[in-house]
Formats: structure tokens, C-alpha cells, sequence
């Protein structure tokens, strides 16, 4: 691993970026705009009323165990757009520590995250309000409440601020404080196939490995905010045109890698759900290149409205997906309607940041095998050793040198996660994979959703792809069933495309052309929708429901 003896912290890179560059777009939404300097100055104000909120840093790192933290912690409930940039800015600034909630969170859901977090303060848009006050008895901790005012009708909750009054009661200067590589970035992780558990990340390693502290072409840390400074000037920064919400980590990172890169963000001027039409007409009035999508459930829908011809999108240039499956089908049908495009697929996690890459052109379609970052490996079976490529049967996909510190207030979960295996600590959060001789890696799919038939190893990623290309599906889902004879047996469950059908029979056959007997499904399940998280990424939880119930 190439190594930087510089130690980063985002307030520091934020203020030398916009000092080169105050007056480029750093966040474009609808007629809004707002310039890196705009952007940094509210974020400055925002750092300023926590402060003065008594919000910061109690202890430092030195004196702390990886899965404990000894900062404040702030929440950010809220759709996309200039406040959630901000929040993430002015938290650092104040030498807080923010973390995503996920908006589509029940009552008991969103009590559990913020208890477990800890949080002492929370950015949220009023759209949220009845919610947040049904929970504040039973939070005595949560004593920040900040409310982002939108078109939802609903008053201020008892004890917040109304976001734009804070900023103007505050100073454009931060506040004095000394920020230190280890201060905090709180990710929580979706809670799709278990318990929402926090990973408390070092922001010097969290900027190295997702937040553009690499090169974006040859994969070299930055050595220097000089370096970094002088790439930002040396050219007019691109668009990026973000559709997963921001309580997603991946679209978290290209936010901060657009911040340190020096480009202009683009939000749909649609928040609460993907409006396809919205987007291509962004992309028309923007000019946008570049457009980040979280598997089939967000490229669909785009390939849909590219179709219907509404809006020029001769300037897109990449289609860049990450944190859900791209199946070939609709990469395929991406590239017919954007003939002068590329698709790159990212892989990474809560727990390694990003990791491997793979690009898809005219011609060059598939899924699965990714280019591995420089720390990429794949750990053995029982983690004794890290395995040679060209090795036989599975591994533990695994990410070494900048990983997180563990998970907040589970000692157990952070051994378990992040081994040490040969004098090494690795991050190894549950992924099967394989280490090719020719260096590429194979991702076969997350443990925790494996089914286990007959005795064989069923990777549900696998089969929704099969299903998946039959053009009668809009979106599916797979997961298992208890089984008298099988232990456990495939469950598909479909949603078909607007004013298209097909029975149970049809699709298992049509996934028979590419996968062996035993990982067929023994049951399809039909519903109108298939439930995913805000982000796009499948609800494994709700999808064994419908399985078994089904």
C-alpha cells in the first residue's frame, strides 16, 4: 500500500479548496445555486451555533478504544440538497461528528438508531417533525434540534431552531477549535439484514480511501493540501448530478470527492423520490456528464425516460453505480440509449469505504469481476491467512491500511470485523469472493443473504440477475425459506413492468438458460412493488417476509 505521511482533515482541504476556487457552483438545485465560498460560509455559521451549543470534542482519540467515541454526535435527517452538504461541513468544523437516519425509519426504527448513536443533535427537514417529536421523551440526550423549513405545513417542535435562523444568528467565522485526523465520520450501516450498527471511521482514513484523498486516475494518495489545491485550479470542474440520497454513505463520498476534487454537485429538484423525468431534464439544463444510480431500482427508470426522448442527454458521459446490483440486462440497455457512455460499477461498504471498480462499454458488457483497489484482498475461509490469486474455492472479500476504527459501543462485533491476519488489521465485513489468477476479483455476494440449499451455497444476487433480464420484470428480489427437504429453497419475488405479465413457470425457465438447476427458484412470489431502501439497495428483512408469507 503507498502511504502519505501527511494526515488530512476535511475543514482543513474545504477551506484551501475554496480559497483557489470561492466562486465555482458547488451545489446546483433547481434555480438554487451556491458557490464553494456560499457553501463554506453557511457550513462556518452552522459550526458556530454547535459550538456555541456546547457541541465538539470531550475527549480525545488517544485516550479512547476503537468502538468508543468521545466526540458529540449529530444526525442528519434530511432529503438532499445545499443543508445536508453543510451539515456535513459545519460538524466537522465543529469537530462533530455527523451520521446518517434514514428517512424511511418507523417510530421504532429511527428511536433505536438515535439511542444507539447517542446523538446530542439532529438536522432535520420539517417534513420529519411529527415523527421527531414522538420519539424526543424517550432521547433526553437529544438536546439539538435544528428544523429545515420546507412546503410540509409543520411548526417548529418545541425547543428547535429553525436552520436559517441559527446560521443568521451566528458568526461567519468558525469556531475556535483544533481539528485533529482522528476526529469522527459516523456511517451507519442500512440495517437491511440486521441491526443498523455505527462505523466510526478516522476522518484522515475515511478522505483517503472515499473522499478523493486518492488521484482519481492513477490511484496515488494526495500527498499534500498543496497537491491537492493545484489539481483543483488546473481545470473548470465537472458536473456530478447525485440521485441516491445523502443518507446513503456511497453518495456521501461522491459529494466529498466532488468537494475535494473541486466540481459542482447537482441535485434533482424532485427530494422525496426518484422523479426519471425531473432527472433528465437536469441533465438537459445542466449539461451534466457525470450521474451516480444505485443498481436497477434508480437506472431502470432511467433508461425509461432517456426513451421517451424529453430532454437532450448528448452530455452524459458515465453512469456510475454503486451500492446495488447493475445486472447485464439493463447495463446493456443503458448503453443502447446512451451509445457514447460508460457504465463503472464501485464496490465498497460501510466497513472498507470504496474498493474495486469495473467499466462496462459498447460491446464490453458484464457484472461481477472488479479491478481491485490497491488494499483490496480476499482473506481465507477461517481467516488465518490472506489468499494468493489464482486461489481455489472462496474467500472473505477483505480491505487493509485505511479502515474504519470499529463499530460504536460492540467490542465483539469490532474483532470480529476488522481480524488482524499476519501482523495486519483488515476490514472484513462479510462478502464471498474470489481472487483470480489474472488479478481480477470475483464478487460472489454477501453472506448474510447466502441461501443454503441441499448444502450449496445459493448467491442471491445471482438469481435476481436471471430473473431480472426476462423483460416482463421491473425489479426483483430474492431471498430463502425454511425447507423440510432442502434446509432452505429460492424465493423470487417479482414486480412486473407497467402493462407486462408473465406466470411462475416462464420466469424460472427463463432463468434456467443461465443458471444450474439447483439455484432456481422453487417459488415465485408477485407483488407491485418491490421494497427498497431510499438508496435503492433491497430490503432482505422485508423480502424473507414476503418469501415466507408469500
Amino acid at each position: 500500500m503507498s502511504e502519505t505521511t501527511t494526515q488530512f482533515t476535511v475543514p482543513e482541504v474545504a477551506k484551501a479548496v475554496t480559497a483557489a476556487i470561492p466562486d465555482r457552483d458547488l451545489v446546483i438545485q433547481g434555480d438554487r445555486r451556491y458557490s464553494y465560498a456560499q457553501i463554506l460560509e453557511r457550513a462556518h455559521r452552522l459550526a458556530a451555533y454547535l459550538h456555541k451549543r456546547g457541541l465538539g470534542c470531550h475527549t480525545e482519540r488517544s485516550g479512547l478504544a476503537g468502538h468508543e467515541v468521545g466526540q458529540d454526535l449529530l444526525g442528519l435527517y434530511a432529503y438532499n440538497g445545499n443543508e445536508f452538504v453543510e451539515g456535513l461541513l459545519g460538524s466537522f468544523q465543529a469537530r462533530v461528528a455527523p451520521f446518517n437516519v434514514n428517512f424511511r425509519y418507523v417510530k421504532s426504527e429511527l428511536q433505536y438508531l438515535l439511542a444507539d448513536s447517542g446523538a446530542t443533535a439532529l438536522i432535520y427537514h420539517a417534513a420529519f417533525a411529527p415523527r421527531v417529536a414522538e420519539i424526543l421523551p424517550d432521547l433526553p440526550q437529544l438536546r439539538v434540534l435544528i428544523q429545515i423549513a420546507d412546503d410540509s405545513g409543520n411548526d417548529l417542535i418545541y425547543g428547535a431552531v429553525d436552520y436559517e435562523a441559527a446560521l443568521a444568528s451566528s458568526p461567519p467565522q468558525p469556531p475556535p477549535v483544533e481539528h485533529s485526523p482522528d476526529d469522527l465520520y459516523v456511517l451507519y450501516t442500512g440495517g437491511t439484514t440486521g441491526m443498523p450498527k455505527g462505523v466510526l471511521w478516522r476522518q484522515h482514513d475515511i478522505f483517503m480511501t472515499s473522499f478523493g484523498g486518492r488521484n482519481l486516475m492513477t490511484g496515488e494518495p494526495s500527498a499534500s493540501v498543496d497537491e491537492i489545491v493545484a489539481r483543483v485550479s488546473a481545470g473548470p470542474g465537472a458536473k456530478l448530478l447525485i440521485l441516491p440520497p445523502l443518507i446513503h454513505g456511497a453518495a456521501q463520498w461522491s459529494v466529498m470527492t466532488a468537494i475535494t476534487t473541486g466540481q459542482s454537485i447537482v441535485f434533482p429538484s424532485v427530494v422525496d423520490h426518484l422523479d426519471a423525468d425531473d432527472v433528465v431534464r437536469t441533465i438537459e439544463r445542466e449539461r451534466v456528464p457525470v450521474v451516480t444510480v444505485v443498481g436497477d431500482a434508480m437506472a431502470r427508470p432511467l433508461v425509461a425516460a432517456i426513451e421517451k426522448g424529453i430532454a437532450d442527454v448528448s452530455s452524459l458521459a458515465v453512469v456510475a453505480n454503486g451500492g446495488a446490483l447493475l445486472t447485464p440486462f439493463v447495463k446493456q440497455r443503458l448503453i443502447e440509449v446512451l451509445p457514447n457512455a460508460v457504465v463503472v460499477d464501485g464496490v465498497g461498504s460501510s466497513e472498507t469505504g470504496a474498493q474495486m471498480h469495473h467499466m462496462s462499454a459498447p460491446g464490453a458488457v458484464s457484472t461481477g469481476t472488479f479491478n481491485a483497489g490497491p488494499d483490496t484482498f480476499v482473506a481465507a475461509e477461517d481467516m488465518s491467512a490472506i489468499l494468493a490469486p489464482g486461489h481455489e474455492g472462496m474467500g472473505w472479500l477483505a480491505q487493509r491500511g485505511y479502515v474504519p476504527l470499529g463499530y460504536k459501543g460492540d467490542a465483539a462485533k469490532t474483532a470480529k470485523t476488522f481480524p488482524v491476519i499476519d501482523g495486519v488489521r483488515y476490514a472484513v465485513p462479510g462478502d464471498r469472493a474470489r481472487h483470480r489468477a489474472d488479478g481480477a476479483i470475483e464478487l460472489l455476494g454477501r453472506d448474510s443473504v447466502t441461501i443454503n440449499s441441499g448444502g450449496e451455497k445459493i448467491f442471491v444476487e445471482e438469481v435476481e440477475t436471471a430473473i431480472a433480464s426476462h423483460p416482463a420484470v421491473a425489479d426483483v428480489v430474492v431471498a430463502g425459506r425454511p425447507s423440510e427437504r432442502w434446509g432452505q429453497e429460492v424465493v423470487a419475488i417479482v414486480a412486473f413492468a407497467e402493462g407486462a405479465s408473465a406466470d411462475a413457470e416462464e420466469l424460472v425457465t427463463h432463468a434456467a438458460k443461465s443458471l444450474a438447476r439447483y439455484k432456481l427458484p422453487k417459488a415465485v412470489v408477485f407483488r407491485p412493488v418491490i421494497e427498497r431502501s431510499p438508496s435503492g439497495k433491497a430490503d432482505y428483512r422485508w423480502a424473507r417476509e414476503q418469501a415466507v408469507n408469500g
